[in-house]
Formats: C-alpha cells, sequence, structure tokens
C-alpha cells in the first residue's frame, strides 16, 4: 500500500530507501563522533587535569572552549560526509550544506569568543595586562566577528557572495556609525588609555564630575566601573576619559609615600619674643636645644657686632616663640618613625589672614594605606597642638556659642554686683585672718 502512494507520486523508493541508509550513516557517525569528543576526549582531559588549580585550566573550562571545538569538528564532519555520502543536485544536500554551513559559522564564533575569554583571563592576571583595557578590546573583536558572521550567515542564506553583501554595506556606514558610535568612541579611548598608560584596572581614580572616588573594577568599551570607597559603583563613560580630566592616584601608590599638607591657625596676637626664662625652659627640650644654643649664639654675635640697644626690644635680632615653635615642628618630624625621610619635608608660614598666621606642614608619610595614613596624620596633629601652649602660643579658632555666654555674663550687672560683693568679703576676711 504504501509503496503504491510512493509510485503513484513519482517517488523512486529505492532512492528513498538509498537517502534514508545515507541519512542515518551520517547521524550515526555523527553522534559516535559526539561521544568521542564530548565523553571521552573532554572528560578525560578535565579529569586528567582535573588535579590541577592552574589558571590556563580554570581559563580553558571555564569558557568552554573545548566544548565548542568539538561541536565545531562535528558541524565540519557532517559537511564532509554530505558532499561524499549525497549528490549535489539533491535538495536533501541543499538543505544539509546550508544547515551544516550555519552550524560551522555559529561555533566557529563560539570558539572565537572563548580564546578571547581565554586570552583575557590569562592576560588579566599579568603586570602588562592590568595596564590595558583588555574587556575593551576582546568586546571590539566580539563587535567585528559577529559582524563578519552575520555577514557570512547573510550570504550563506540568499545563496550570494559575501563580497556582494559588503558592496552594499557601504550605503548603510551612516547608521552603523550612528549604532556603534558609542562601542566606536570606546575602542578608541581604550586605545588611547592603553598606549599612554593613563588607567588600568585597580587603579585610584578620582573624578569629582562623576561623583567617582575609588578603585577601579573593570574597564569594557563602553563604560568605566569605579568602585566608590563607600562600596557603591561608578560608571563612567570611557570616552569621557580622553574628553575629561581626571586624578589617577597610582604614582602616589607606586612612590610608597603619600602626601600630608595641612594647616594649622594661631592666634597672631599670641606671637612674641622670647623672654630669657622662655629660652632657658625651651632648652630643656631634647629636639630643640641644639636649635636654641644655635641661634642665641648666632644673634649675640650679630647682636654685638651691629651694637644693638637691647634695651629697647625692636632693636637687633631676638628669637621668637613663632619661629621656635616652627624649628621644632620640623625637627619633630624628621625624627618621626611615620615620615618619609626621602621626599619633600618642610613646616612652613602662609600668607596670614584675618583667621590667624598659618602655619603649613608639608610632608610625605611611608605609607599609602589609607587608614595608616590618617591615623599618623592626626597623631602628629595631636602632638602639635597639645605642645603649642609650651611655646606661649594660641589656636586661632571664631568664638563659639559658649565663649559669647560667659562674656555676656561677666558684663551683666549682676555678675558685676557679685564680683564687688565678693571683692568686699575679702577685704573684711584679710583682717580677721591676720587678727
Amino acid at each position: 500500500m504504501l509503496t503504491e502512494w510512493f509510485t503513484s507520486h513519482n517517488i523512486n523508493v529505492d532512492q528513498l530507501i538509498d537517502l534514508g541508509e545515507v541519512l542515518g550513516l551520517i547521524a550515526g557517525i555523527s553522534v559516535v563522533i559526539h561521544f568521542i569528543l564530548h565523553r571521552g576526549v573532554i572528560l578525560w582531559l578535565n579529569r586528567f587535569t582535573g588535579h590541577s588549580e592552574t589558571l590556563w585550566h580554570q581559563a580553558v573550562f571555564g569558557k568552554k572552549l573545548f566544548s565548542r571545538f568539538a561541536l565545531l569538528i562535528q558541524g565540519i564532519v557532517i559537511a564532509v560526509q554530505t558532499q561524499l555520502w549525497l549528490s549535489g543536485d539533491s535538495a536533501v544536500y541543499e538543505i544539509l550544506q546550508t544547515f551544516t554551513s550555519l552550524w560551522i559559522v555559529l561555533y566557529s564564533l563560539l570558539t572565537l569568543y572563548a580564546v578571547l575569554g581565554v586570552i583575557e583571563v590569562l592576560l588579566g592576571r599579568t603586570q602588562a595586562g592590568r595596564n590595558m583595557p583588555l574587556r575593551g578590546i576582546s568586546q571590539s573583536l566580539k563587535i567585528i566577528f559577529f559582524v563578519v558572521a552575520a555577514l557570512l550567515s547573510t550570504s550563506i542564506l540568499i545563496g550570494k557572495s559575501p563580497v556582494i553583501l559588503l558592496s552594499g554595506l557601504g550605503a548603510m556606514t551612516a547608521v552603523i556609525m550612528l549604532v556603534f558610535k558609542d562601542p566606536i568612541l570606546g575602542l578608541v579611548a581604550g586605545i588611547q588609555l592603553s598606549a599612554n598608560k593613563m588607567l588600568s584596572v585597580g587603579d585610584w581614580l578620582e573624578m569629582p564630575k562623576y561623583g567617582a572616588d575609588g578603585d577601579v573594577i573593570d574597564i569594557s568599551l563602553t563604560t568605566v566601573k569605579v568602585q566608590n570607597w563607600d562600596k557603591t559603583i561608578t560608571t563612567i563613560p570611557t570616552y569621557a576619559l580622553i574628553s575629561d580630566s581626571f586624578k589617577n592616584w597610582k604614582g602616589m601608590q607606586q612612590s610608597g609615600g603619600r602626601r600630608i599638607k595641612r594647616s594649622v591657625l594661631i592666634d597672631a596676637t599670641s606671637v612674641h619674643f622670647l623672654a630669657d626664662n622662655e629660652i632657658r625652659y625651651l632648652e630643656k627640650a631634647q629636639l630643640l636645644e641644639p636649635y636654641i644654643k644655635h641661634k642665641v649664639a648666632e644673634i649675640n654675635q650679630y647682636n654685638e657686632q651691629k651694637q644693638s640697644d637691647l634695651g629697647c626690644r625692636i632693636n637687633g635680632r631676638r628669637l621668637t616663640n613663632l619661629g621656635s615653635f616652627r624649628a621644632y615642628l620640623e625637627r619633630y618630624l624628621r625624627q618621626h618613625p611615620n615620615i618619609h625621610q626621602h621626599m619633600t619635608l618642610m613646616v612652613r608660614q602662609l600668607p596670614p589672614s584675618h583667621e590667624g598666621i598659618s602655619l603649613e606642614i608639608y610632608c610625605f608619610t611611608n605609607t599609602t594605606v589609607w587608614v595608616e595614613y590618617e591615623q599618623i596624620q592626626s597623631d602628629i596633629f595631636d602632638h602639635l597642638y597639645a605642645v603649642l601652649p609650651e611655646f606661649g602660643l594660641r589656636v586661632s579658632q571664631a568664638p563659639t556659642g559658649s565663649d559669647f555666654r560667659e562674656w555676656h555674663y561677666a558684663r551683666s550687672p549682676a555678675a558685676a554686683q557679685n564680683t564687688a560683693s565678693d571683692t568686699r568679703s575679702a577685704q573684711v576676711a584679710e583682717p580677721m585672718k591676720m587678727n
């Protein structure tokens, strides 16, 4: 009955049986190759290197490179069998050829993606790789490979040469440039960042315009991700790093020292010449003793040569408490164990203002760790504020609410009456003590 139906429709049963046998042979060989590759070779490789925790093993098997390559080989084997066992003028041959061609293009693309992923992982652990925008380059190549694969797939489906499609692609250039504007700008920016060594993953980036202040965790084709110190994530367009300015703290981290540049405001009314008793007191300071003795001898010699009349305090040269304090701070920093002694170190006086005299400390710590840096800086200024009164100096600060309340109380009539009463009581009590 079935044979009669095939005969009525002009279908050769013998050819149909031969075709079925060929397709079964192709399918059987493909299944055998699939089991050999996936259940044999790949599993053996994974078990053979399974005890190894090397980076290349994790990268290759993590990106499924062998699996995709095995599927590519299967497509090639099916295409070869199609040409061997089937006639070129049959419809089944055309269908299988189209299917296997698309299969080969697809898994060639996926295999290339896996290769790029492996290269990105392996190079990302090297010093040279960290200085390159690997993710951006990888994404750029993936886009190029995808466009080529799309052209090849289209040419396979319509049965035309890819050259014809490429010749018509010129008319779509404007559209392509508009669609892929950000990736193209990102690719150019990534190349410039890499070539000029401007930025790499792990650098400390500060870009106030975009609210970024932290470590660079990813550089992709279109964006740069920055993990701020408060653990938030800021994304910056890659091209913005070329068109706008930013601060990279990498130089500071590599130098081994971080700058301290902070001032203290001193009340100008507390600055005065040192009296003899004050000089003798400051000579007891171990750090300041050599300086005091040297300056006193130098000043005495100068005054003697100039025959200065020291009866007037404005004549000749004299030591000041502010200058002695500045010299003390410089010697204190010179012997500080956490200050970098091979970088710039100075204590300088800045132009005075209505707020007071600004004395600035400019030096570098011997560590770049943020927490340690802040501790060192705080310890230095703790000591600075504590030692100021020893030189007869005061910190300049604006009056607070408590200062105004005390001033108001001191000028009130009740306070004046209480003060007068206390004075009279003291005068009466004094004769009683004497009696």
